[in-house]
């Protein structure tokens, strides 16, 4: 086949592989298919071992404060969303114009999300301005990114999380076991086992990607038809965010949204900056952009961060990442990155399996495509394609898992799985 019809037809494929989602939702109200999306994640054992161990992890948080505000934001059904309680709709257009004005959000965005701006930055929640605001689902039903992204269906967030907690948890003991060993002469050797010469604290390495993505439940809430809300980008305007020179500081923003959440439950500044590196490291000219997801969750949180510790001015006046523990004096940050901890950096690293996983979102959804009448299923009839076979297709067995059989046995590997789930009556 010639160079421009392969190029043709791989365009094709990827713009045939997924059905488009029905006309969108109204993102001032909250999700129509938040319960059904709970039913379904409620009942893939995946799905339930996976919340299971997310409940476990916080148990093992040393530091009291730590472990029980994880411990309540993750496992507690009725949680409060501490940063929304009492908002009201004059103070939301309050907010909504600070952060336009400190140049945290663009707000041609808003016309991305059905309901404007005001809807992107708070996503509806139940009993929204009272005192207790609460998710609009289950912190287990949420799917870990956007529609067609990775983890995105019915339980992805905590399939998501797991994977991530593990991560992050294992790159900090390779650390401790390269970097962490010395003999008895005092020089450093790679050990047999976890080096203690070195701090990197299992509490924020532990907690920190079970707070990233946190808001996730109340930004990707699911429509009527399977599909889900639209996220809003946050945390900058996408040209001049790097202290007035060219830079984009925009991301997702659930991740502002889970920042502003632990701030305004008072997590420590270690703590929440490593949180805050998820979506980047401080490093390598990037600092602009976890200041900028600070100073946007701040806002959110009604808090200062700069008296809380979460930010100090440097001799230029620019807000900049505190030194912290045993770090440097703070006027030394301007001559050189005297603010950075491995935590930061190692929590960015585990949570980058979205490299595999997005992609993998993408190959099971044009497997599934391909073999969907052979079950029953209609690509063009959207809402019942979405609901009854390929959210529950991926919630059971997922995306990754998929892939990766696709790999070793091709189509006839993927035919087996489904065939499983329609013998136990899914499909």
């Amino acid at each position: 086949m010639p160079k421009g019809c392969r190029l043709r037809a791989v365009v094709l494929l990827v713009l045939s592989s997924s059905p488009l989602p029905a006309f969108a939702d109204d993102q001032t109200q909250v999700g129509a298919g938040n319960e059904e999306a709970a039913r379904l994640a409620s009942e893939s054992p995946l799905v339930h071992s996976a919340d299971r161990f997310i409940a476990r992890q916080p148990e093992q948080i040393r530091d009291r404060a730590l472990r029980n505000e994880t411990v309540d934001a993750i496992t507690n059904r009725h949680t409060c969303v501490r940063h929304r309680a009492g908002v009201t709709s004059e103070e939301k257009e309050r907010l909504k114009q600070q952060l336009i004005d400190e140049m945290l959000v663009r707000e041609s965005d808003g016309d991305l999300i059905p309901g404007g701006l005001v809807a992107g930055i708070f996503p509806p929640l139940l009993d929204d301005g009272t005192a207790c605001p609460r998710l609009p689902q289950p912190f287990f039903s949420s799917p870990g990114s956007s529609y067609h992204g990775h983890h995105s269906y019915p339980g992805g967030l905590v399939v998501h999380e797991s994977f991530n907690d593990l991560s992050n948890l294992q790159l900090a003991a390779g650390y401790r076991r390269v970097y962490g060993n010395s003999r008895r002469d005092g020089f450093p050797v790679v050990g047999n086992g976890e080096g203690r010469d070195i701090e990197i604290s299992r509490d924020v390495t532990l907690a920190a990607p079970l707070w990233h993505d946190w808001a996730k439940p109340f930004v990707f809430q699911w429509n009527a038809d399977g599909s889900e809300f639209i996220e809003l980008p946050l945390g900058g305007q996408g040209d001049y965010d790097n202290y007035g020179q060219p830079g984009d500081s925009r991301t997702g923003g659930h991740h502002i949204m889970s920042i502003a959440e632990a701030m305004k439950r008072g997590l420590l500044p270690d703590f929440v900056i490593a949180q805050a590196s998820a979506h980047s490291t401080p490093t390598s000219g990037n600092e602009f952009k976890v200041v900028n997801w600070l100073r946007a969750g701040a806002i959110l949180a009604h808090i200062d961060p700069v008296s809380q510790g979460y930010l100090v001015p440097d001799a230029q006046g620019h807000l900049r990442l505190p030194p912290l523990r045993h770090l440097g004096e703070i006027d030394l940050i301007a001559t050189g990155q005297l603010n950075v901890l491995a935590e930061y950096v190692l929590h960015n690293i585990s949570d980058s399996d979205f490299t595999l996983t997005g992609p993998a979102v993408s190959v099971a959804e044009i497997l599934l495509r391909d073999l969907a009448m052979r079950y029953g299923y209609d690509p063009i009839d959207v809402s019942r394609y979405n609901r009854m076979y390929r959210n529950p297709a991926l919630s059971y067995m997922s995306a990754e898992r998929l892939l990766v059989m696709y790999s070793q046995g091709g189509r006839a590997a993927i035919i087996r799985e489904l065939d499983l789930l329609r013998e136990h009556g899914i499909l």
